[in-house]
């Protein structure tokens, strides 16, 4: 049975259980849909902190639209995909080494994604060989590296 996208799921990290979830979110207005913005949310199942790292869509920033799946995010050149564990992983890692993130602080904590992104996509191999499928380098490879 496939796993639902609405269920938060279970991340174990050095002894500490944590919760996830990826989101999209727009703001309305009279012109329609703006900000559009992909979230993911980490918290302990005891609710004492949340961690909130989002991700923006502007120039060169690329969230789901209709043409990424649910969940990647990039560049254009490098893309995370907030649904596989160990992106999450390394992102919790950074917000915590990098941002000074505690759940025990019991509040909630938004973090600006884009100012892990270069540090996590260097960690994960898969976000470092994504190209662009038009790249000189690798025509036959799609967006996330592998073969078309």
């Amino acid at each position: 049975m496939a796993r639902s996208e609405k269920t938060s799921r279970r991340l174990v990290v050095d002894g500490t259980t944590f919760l996830w979830s990826v989101g999209h979110h727009h703001e309305r207005n009279d012109g329609g849909l703006h900000d559009c913005r992909e979230t993911l949310a980490v918290y302990p199942p005891d609710g004492r902190g949340r961690l909130e790292i989002v991700f923006r869509a502007g120039p060169g920033r690329l969230v789901p639209d209709g043409l990424l799946h649910s969940g990647a995010v990039g560049t254009g050149g490098a893309y995370l995909n907030l649904h596989e564990p160990g992106t999450v992983r390394a992102l919790l890692d950074e917000a915590i080494a990098g941002h000074g993130w505690c759940a025990d602080d019991g509040v909630l904590r938004r973090v600006d994604g884009w100012a892990l992104f270069d540090a996590v996509s260097a960690r994960r191999p898969d976000a470092v060989s994504a190209r662009r499928p038009d790249s000189a380098e690798d025509p036959e490879r799609g967006p996330t590296g592998r073969p078309y």
